[in-house]
């Protein structure tokens, strides 16, 4: 169901695109731990072993595709709050071809490279078969990760964040049950595990295309509407590069920082990936508001009504304190038994050090809502070197504190080089924001 955000309640918008995204992100999250305990419980280590190799380089990828159809979506809201159908129509047709023709050729390097890309990573040889086996399987599945998230992307930005939704669950129910069936009833090991996500992965992306092009006219493209338009590519580029390689940047930051935690021991690494998962959960929310607030604001960019838009974000940034000071709340009293989670042993030496951890950041959860929220509204404006550059600076600067304070303070340091991070997001944000609110240098630029 299309919704259009230029009327209406601003809350009631955001709120209500934001909590299916929330929902699917968490039930992503929810069947990622699901299908790692169905490896390792019923396979063995390695197994495992090949499945956490190959997890790393695979949600690299699949992040990059998500951005880049971040910034595709972008568009697709600007066009549809303008009612100019026609350019959105090219704009989908544009971006199926060209993504397709990428993400396609994307896919078969990495079955022709597996081995030689998991040799660079200094993958273990008593693994490396293993690993590159399922690369291999998994491998043409990001052709329709792409198209998936087109589509569904297509839809939110369209007001529709609900039917994605129910594609996701669809995804992970049924790959869950893959693997139970082709993991643990035929006995297929790491390469039952991978043909239950390629599986899963191609039945959502058909569905989910099949769905928008019965339910939204203007998505059901004729067969010689799929071309490439290079006036409308060129701008294409220029938003889904940005954002694609700002959710790059952000997971290699990530590795990089594990390459100063492991020297600390087995229990630091495993507290380390223990809270992980636990920011993870934390940051899905705010992520998801401020997706919100840039659908919105595009909407209404596109529709020329810009106090809406600024309004859009008073009322985005709100939710984003409210809901990291609850957050924190809950965090700080609750950190001895989200711990407990991650191991049957109350004695374990990890829980802790993740109970140290999170009593930190329960402070400074809202901090990530601030730099989201900003973020979700400069996108909205079309601004994407923006987000692309404070998201750089946030991991550059993390990266580097990490290189003293990790090996310096240990748990505790992994916080602060978080808290580091954000304060120099934040502090080369805010004053463009500030200064660009006061230029109305926004609003000129799109009415020019």
């Amino acid at each position: 169901m299309k919704t259009d955000m230029t009327q209406g309640s601003i809350k009631g918008h955001l709120v209500r695109f934001a909590i299916p995204l929330i929902l699917g992100n968490m039930f992503q999250l929810t069947y990622n731990a699901a299908d790692s305990i169905i490896v390792g419980r019923f396979v063995g280590n390695e197994a495992q072993a090949a499945v956490g190799i190959a997890n790393p380089l695979m949600n690299v990828l699949t992040f990059f595709i998500v951005g880049v159809c971040n910034g595709i979506g972008v568009l697709i809201s600007e066009y549809f709050g303008a009612k100019n159908e026609k350019k959105l129509r090219i704009e989908m047709g544009t971006a199926t071809v060209f993504g397709g023709l990428v993400f396609g050729l994307l896919s078969l390097i990495l079955w022709i490279g597996a081995v030689w890309i998991l040799q660079l990573i200094r993958t273990p040889e008593e693994v490396l078969a293993l690993t590159a086996g399922y690369l291999r399987v998994v491998a043409p599945g990001l052709l329709f990760v792409f198209l998936y998230n087109l589509y569904a992307t297509a839809l939110r930005s369209m007001g529709d964040a609900q039917t994605p939704l129910y594609f996701l669950i669809f995804s992970s129910v049924l790959n869950i049950i893959l693997d139970l069936i082709l993991v643990v009833g035929i006995k297929g090991g790491v390469y039952g595990a991978a043909a239950g996500t390629l599986i899963s992965q191609i039945l959502a992306s058909l569905l989910c295309i099949a769905y928008s092009r019965k339910k939204s006219s203007v998505l059901a493209l004729a067969p010689k509407e799929f071309c490439i338009d290079r006036s409308i590519l060129r701008r294409t580029i220029q938003y889904s590069w940005s954002t694609g390689m700002q959710k790059i940047t952000l997971n290699v930051g990530k590795l990089l920082i594990q390459t100063f935690v492991n020297p600390l021991g087995v229990d630091v690494i495993a507290a380390f990936n223990a809270v992980n998962r636990v920011d993870d959960f934390v940051f899905q929310p705010e992520q998801s508001i401020g997706a919100a607030i840039t659908t919105f604001a595009a909407q209404n960019r596109g529709a020329k009504k810009g106090e809406r838009v600024y309004r859009s974000f008073r009322v985005g940034m709100t939710m984003e304190v409210i809901y990291g000071v609850i957050i924190g709340i809950i965090i700080f009293a609750g950190a001895r038994p989200v711990m407990g989670l991650f191991s049957s042993d109350p004695d374990n030496v990890m829980i802790p050090l993740g109970v140290t951890y999170l009593h930190i950041m329960a402070f400074l959860y809202v901090l990530p809502g601030l730099t989201n929220g900003l973020q979700g509204y400069v996108r909205g404006w079309g601004q994407m070197n923006l987000c692309l550059v404070s998201t750089f600076l946030q991991i550059g600067s993390r990266v580097l504190s990490a290189a003293f304070l990790i090996p310096a303070l240990g748990m505790p340091g992994i916080a602060y080089c978080c808290l580091f991070g954000w304060i120099v997001m934040l502090a080369y944000e805010v004053p463009y924001y500030v200064y660009h609110k006061k230029e109305k240098f926004m609003l000129k630029e799109q009415t020019a």
